[in-house]
């Protein structure tokens, strides 16, 4: 990647050069062809600072159409990078260059929105330093997850098509039956099996795809390729944590260490300190860590449905090597999880998002609220829910003392990450929204269907809301999965009941049977991707277009 720095007014004006094209890589030792940005698994991470204009010349070298996405980045529509909305893409052998101006700071990403070439390998990290300086950390380091496909994802989409619990091979067996029976009864374990088979669902249908077919990587290493992170003693060490994965959910743990949450989705939040969060997919979060002892510390990120983990190494000396902690148990999906009914009629009320759930959570200075939580290991989580695995908050804290002692005693802990215990650091005053829109995340499992509210995106009408307005959207999940919604351009401030301080995202996980409510200011003129983030989703039909239109002139 080559760049310059030159003069552009009272701002710098960072130029870019990044070349597409295939590369054999050595995964594990198995050969396999990517689509890579400059040669690399991820590519390059590229640095901008906020205020400065950058240009990105793009050269595809593919013998397909390729395109790049700024995920979360403020720009121009037509610099947005997805073909057939924003720009008709980058034909073989052609270059295309974005330009805009650098108007955010924090931790980002960007990946190809074109086929399935975002999960054949084009991704990279993307860090935008603050205009104005900032405390900084001792070490920053990049943690970039992902999901490596050991087949050809589009073969792997065309067997979900045809037999969606193809990769669940975590499946419950005769034995599990008479267990369930000795521990349920019969009637109970007989209509619960009646229930999941009505829906065609298995309560192992975690994910739609694990680690049957993939790898799991930080920055583009296994686990046997012993990827590590140096540090010293005392220091404070800044890890920028981003799952760049196609479909995998992530758990994230330091076993020894807690982890302090100071952004998410590139935006400061009030500090919390916890033992362990889930990442969804799309989504970033900045944490700061203070190891003490001169020992490796293990980075593990296991996939949410338990199939396999990414693994690295906090370490003060480049061959020392931290141990893989031992997995976490299994988790099933129960009946609940669905909203207490079949696929396809959670009911809308009965949600860990609504006002009334959550008027416990709207002061954010009820530190006494933040004790009592901490006291009993925290709450089930919209961003977390079945983290079981590590200690309380206060049990770690007895067994951990001098870790917590160098984290300032006003920051509330918890065990796990929940989305309610978000705190934007600075407050936002939206306004009423002036119109609100349901959508009904919805998916036919047997066809391997998604869509929002039954409709594919090649049938569905545009969204179209008024520049200036606040849309508040509902996103009531009426399946058996999780989906991380990314609006493009757009931010979405996610209702947890903090009103000003509510915190702002670019990527909402919505859980199974659940309701999720944002406020969206449409502050962006143009045409803009609407889509859950998992890839194969996403690709069979959960896809909207959203216009920002000017005002009607008087």
């Amino acid at each position: 990647m080559g760049w310059a720095m030159v003069l552009s007014g009272q701002a710098l004006a960072g130029e870019y050069h990044l070349t597409i094209a295939e590369k054999r890589v050595d995964i594990g030792g198995e050969p396999q062809t990517a689509i890579l940005a400059d040669d690399g698994l991820p590519g390059p991470t590229l640095h901008w600072r906020e205020g400065e204009d950058v240009v990105l010349h793009i050269e595809n070298r593919l013998s397909e159409p390729t395109s790049i996405h700024w995920h979360g980045i403020e720009l121009p529509y037509r610099m947005d990078g997805v073909p057939g909305i924003s720009f008709e893409g980058i034909a073989p052998g052609a270059r295309f260059s974005y330009r805009f101006p650098v108007k955010q700071n924090g931790t980002y990403w960007y990946h190809g929105h074109s086929g399935m070439q975002e999960q054949q390998g084009l991704f990279g990290a993307l860090i935008i330093d603050p205009a104005q300086p900032q405390p900084a950390a001792d070490r920053d380091y990049v943690v970039l997850l992902s999901d490596w496909p050991q087949a050809d994802p589009y073969r792997t989409l065309a067997r979900l098509k045809k037999q969606s619990d193809y990769y669940n091979f975590q499946k419950r067996t005769v034995g599990d039956f008479f267990a369930d029976i000795e521990r349920l009864g019969l009637r109970e374990t007989l209509s619960d099996r009646l229930a999941w088979g009505e829906m065609r669902m298995d309560p192992t249908d975690l994910a739609d795809v694990n680690g049957s077919t993939y790898r799991f990587l930080v920055n583009g290493r296994t686990p046997q390729m012993a990827q590590h992170f140096l540090f010293k003693p005392g220091e404070r060490v800044r890890l920028r944590f981003i799952n760049a994965s196609a479909m995998t959910y992530f758990d994230v743990r330091m076993p020894g260490l807690t982890m302090q949450v100071i952004a998410a989705d590139g935006q400061n939040l009030q500090p919390l300190n916890v033992n362990a969060f889930r990442i969804a997919v799309a989504e970033t979060y900045d944490v700061i860590v203070q190891p003490q002892a001169e020992q490796a510390y293990s980075i593990f990120a296991e996939a949410m449905d338990r199939s396999g983990y990414a693994h690295a190494s906090l370490s003060p000396r480049a061959d020392w090597l931290a141990p893989v902690p031992p997995p976490t148990p299994r988790t099933l999906l129960t009946l609940a999880d669905m909203g207490g009914a079949h696929a396809g009629h959670a009911a809308q009320g009965d949600n860990h998002l609504e006002h009334a759930e959550h008027a416990e959570h709207a002061e954010h200075a009820e530190h006494a609220e933040h004790a009592e939580h901490a006291e009993h290991g925290g709450h089930a989580s919209q961003a977390g829910e079945n983290l079981e695995a590590v200690k309380p908050a206060a049990e770690h804290a007895a067994h951990a003392g001098h870790h917590h002692a160098a984290m300032p005693p006003e920051i509330p802990s918890y065990q796990t990450l929940d989305y309610r215990d978000l705190r934007a650091e600075t407050a936002t005053p939206l306004g009423k929204p002036a119109r609100e829109i349901e959508l009904r995340l919805t998916g036919d499992m047997r066809r391997y269907i998604w869509s929002f509210d039954d409709v594919k995106y090649a049938h569905a009408e545009p969204i179209r809301v008024k520049l200036g307005q606040v849309v508040r959207f509902r996103y009531v999940n009426q399946t058996m999965m999780n989906h991380p919604i990314h609006i493009h351009g757009l931010w979405q401030y996610l209702d947890i009941g903090a009103g000003a301080y509510n915190p702002k995202k670019h990527v909402v996980n919505v859980r199974p049977g659940t309701t999720a409510v944002v406020d969206v200011p449409a502050d962006a003129v143009g045409e803009w991707a609407f889509h859950c983030h998992l890839l194969y989703h996403m690709d069979t039909g959960m896809f909207r277009k959203l216009i920002v239109e000017a005002p009607d002139r008087e």
